[in-house]
Order: structure tokens, then sequence, then C-alpha cells
């Protein structure tokens, strides 16, 4: 599975994803700071789902107007 783990998202749950073979790209890691509008393109372009314990973004992804498969 493709995830993409918002900067909130724990690093031992990274890494236990990517234990078990997950393609997990990590915004802490290699984005850190950018704001959630961002995220959610980034997660469209590269086709991964994000994992995050953000509540707001449900919402992002409404106003937003994407797809109901879009991660």
């Amino acid at each position: 599975m493709r995830l993409l783990a918002n900067e909130n998202f724990p690093l031992y749950a990274v890494e236990a994803l990517r234990e078990n073979g997950h393609d997990v790209a990590w915004i802490r890691e290699d984005a850190r700071g950018i704001s959630d509008d961002k995220v959610l393109p980034r997660a469209q372009k590269e086709n991964r789902i994000v994992v995050t314990f953000d509540k707001d973004f449900v919402e992002l992804a409404f106003r937003s107007k994407l797809p109901a498969q879009s991660g």
C-alpha cells in the first residue's frame, strides 16, 4: 500500500508500516512544515492514502472537491 504519513503521524507507526512492506512517504522526513492544503494534492499526485491524526482533512478534501476515491 502507498501511504503518505502526515507530519503528526508517529515514527513508530511509520516504521511498523514500512517493516510490513508498505511504501510510506513521511511529511516529517521530506517536507517538514508544509501546510495541510499541500498534503492532499501530493497524496493524489503520488497515488497515496493520507494517514493523519488531523480531524480537518475530511473538510479539506471536501472543499478541494477531490474525487471520492482519493486518499
